[in-house]
């Protein structure tokens, strides 16, 4: 352990540069987790998905939907198999989308990708499995088995919970909750 220390402290001569560069570069790291409002990507708050402006369609139309009422965006786009799947599939989900927008590779309608339909689907079949088990029509018509084969919930019900809008010029003064400025209220303030 000593010859780590040893080997990482710089020589003496630069020693505070190191400690004025280190300090940059925690500081700056710091300014980006706080601007980016990564802490709120933890919760289950949907105001977090319209963190990006990009999703403000989404977000408007779960708004108006039933879904509103009883579940948020992760019960439906993150697996909820467990606590570690759960924040590990959030992770590599943000990240591919921190990625994007950083780079700005988003398309200008947002449609589901295979990994996120599958998830989709187990959620749906999770909160609504009362439909499926024991249903009578399905015992009497048989029809259970030949109805999920091959199909998603969506085939019939696309326009749920999302509708039929998709896309930011679609829904150009949607009501969502806008952005708190980056900028603290203190450095405000001196700004004036």
């Amino acid at each position: 352990m000593r010859r780590i220390i040893q080997f990482l402290t710089p020589p003496l001569r630069w020693r505070i540069p190191a400690i004025v560069l280190s300090g940059f570069f925690t500081g700056f790291f710091l300014y980006i987790i706080f601007i980016s409002k990564a802490v709120s990507y933890i919760s289950d708050d949907p105001k977090a998905c319209v963190n990006c402006h990009i999703m403000s369609p989404e977000y408007a139309t779960w708004n108006h939907s039933s879904h509103r009422k009883v579940c948020t965006c992760n019960d439906c786009h993150v697996p909820q198999d467990n606590f570690l799947v759960k924040y590990l599939y959030k992770a590599k989900d943000g990240m591919k989308h921190a990625t994007y927008f950083t780079l700005r590779l988003e398309p200008q309608v947002i449609l589901i990708e295979e990994g996120g339909q599958d998830v989709v689907q187990k959620n749906c079949l999770r909160c609504h499995k009362k439909l499926f088990i024991n249903n009578p029509v399905f015992t009497i018509t048989q029809a259970q088995p030949r109805i999920f084969v091959n199909r998603r919930c969506w085939d019939c019900h696309a326009e749920v919970p999302h509708g039929k809008v998709h896309s930011l010029s679609s829904v150009p003064y949607a009501r969502v909750p806008f952005p708190s400025s980056p900028i603290p209220e203190w450095l405000n303030c001196l700004l004036k």
